[in-house]
């Protein structure tokens, strides 16, 4: 893919230098970009925004005035410029008629397979009930250790955590050169990357001074991210209104279409690589639901076994003992075995909170034909 007009899934990721100036929000910016995103969740794709800014935002108000920060005024200029930054973001979607929120995310957190769930389940729902999510790094709590360091990463993380078609990096560049065409006017603009080669990672260079963490060479990186993913990426310019607009309408710039067998290596690692941990035993019509591509609801599941926690992987077999699928549960053991034989609407009433839907969504599935 190398055009918007074919995603359903798309996040964006915005840098400081493009939403803040002089310390203040690009206010009739922000509103450009902000009825781009109403006219692409208009015609039902779901948009996620990676958005910097935070520390930007703050550096005025605080005083600090440093190119180079040290970790705990970054982490007090992030609690300081956080609120603005969300509050620049909610006022500009709403006036399109959108609904935002905000989830602040660490490194840990995509890494992690309790919290790496909890994240996708909570922007799977954020889409469901129509909502526009904002994301930062949690630049407040997270140490050197376990901080992305920037945003390009994180988006091209978060483009994976939810199976985006495309992820779109704003940018001060329309996309990618042979050499860094502001010191060699040989350089050559490369619209279509097929394949993330060490020629190609050699062209990123080294990271910018300045406020900025990122660079070509941090690009490079969520690149090799995302199309491993599955999904594509673009560089393209964004300092000027209605970027998105103008990527959709052809403007130039970079794509890095997504690795063919992105998806598949995720099936393969859940349906070859894990252990089941334990075994759902399900009915007919739940096994003919897998079949036709559906997800594992608790009403269809006849027995549990074995001692599994949320994330783990599990098998799941017919009446006659025949393994159907195998797939990441939703549920520990314990309250998977209290769900059993219920219907979702139910979950809330047996646990005492409520869950998923699903024993095992779809996306976390794979058929024992298809390992």
């Amino acid at each position: 893919m190398s055009s918007l007009a074919q995603a359903r899934r798309i996040v964006v990721k915005i840098g400081s230098a493009l939403l803040v100036e002089k310390a203040e929000p690009r206010v009739a910016w922000l509103d450009s970009v902000a009825a781009d995103i109403a006219a692409l969740r208009a015609r039902g794709v779901e948009v996620v925004v990676v958005s910097s800014g935070a520390v930007a935002l703050a550096r005025g108000t605080l005083g600090l005035t440093r190119k180079v920060l040290r970790l705990e005024e970054k982490q007090a200029a992030a609690a300081v410029g956080q609120i603005r930054l969300a509050g620049a973001w909610e006022q500009a979607l709403s006036a399109h008629g959108l609904r935002s929120a905000q989830l602040l995310l660490t490194l840990e957190d995509s890494e992690d397979r309790r919290r790496y769930l909890n994240a996708r389940a909570t922007l799977a729902t954020l889409a469901e009930l129509g909502c526009v999510p904002v994301i930062n790094e949690n630049d407040t709590v997270a140490t050197a250790e376990i901080r992305f360091g920037d945003n390009d990463r994180l988006a091209a993380r978060v483009a994976e955590m939810i199976s985006a078609d495309a992820l779109v990096l704003l940018s001060d560049i329309d996309g990618l050169y042979t050499a860094d065409p502001r010191k060699d006017p040989t350089a050559a603009h490369l619209p279509v990357v097929d394949r993330l080669t060490d020629e190609i990672m050699a062209m990123g260079g080294d990271p910018p001074p300045g406020y900025s963490s990122g660079g070509m060479r941090t690009k490079l990186i969520a690149a090799r991210i995302a199309t491993d993913a599955g999904c594509a990426m673009a560089i393209a310019l964004g300092h000027a209104p209605h970027p998105l607009a103008r990527l959709e309408a052809g403007e130039r710039c970079t794509w890095f279409l997504a690795s063919p067998e992105g998806r598949k290596a995720r099936k393969r690692w859940i349906g070859g690589s894990l252990q089941p941990h334990g075994v759902l035993t399900v009915d007919a019509g739940a096994a003919r639901a897998l079949l036709r591509g559906g997800s594992l609801l608790p009403a269809g599941v006849r027995g549990v076994a074995g001692d599994f926690s949320r994330g783990d992987a599990i098998s799941v077999r017919d009446e006659a003992g025949r393994e159907l699928a195998r797939g990441l549960s939703a549920y520990d053991a314990a309250d998977a075995e209290r769900i059993a034989g219920h219907r979702s609407a139910e979950i809330e009433a047996l646990l005492g909170w409520r869950g998923r839907d699903e024993l095992i969504h779809r996306d976390d599935l794979v058929l024992a034909s298809d390992q």
